[in-house]
């Protein structure tokens, strides 16, 4: 097999592993949870009580910096040096 640098995870199902803090037992379960990952953040998609699809995105240090960037919150900088020089 090829090594490949993986830029992304996708998944339609999580396994959970907990520890309860009373007894110490683990337990584990599988459960229909969206999963995607990628450098910027994590995604876990799954239905609500009500069948409606809820979603919860987790984002990393670097995926934060690109949002702040493109919603106009980062510095004012050209971090390539190819714009706004015409």
């Amino acid at each position: 097999m090829e090594d490949r640098k993986i830029t992304e995870i996708r998944a339609s199902e999580v396994t959970v592993e907990v520890t309860d803090a009373a007894t110490g037992q683990t337990f584990r379960r599988t459960l229909p949870i969206d999963y995607y990952e990628t450098a910027n953040c994590l995604r876990l998609v799954a239905e609500d009580a009500n069948g409606e699809s809820a979603q919860l995105v987790f984002y990393s240090g670097t995926g934060m910096g690109r949002l702040r960037d493109l919603t106009g919150g980062g510095p004012n900088s050209d971090p390539c040096g190819g714009h706004g020089r015409q």
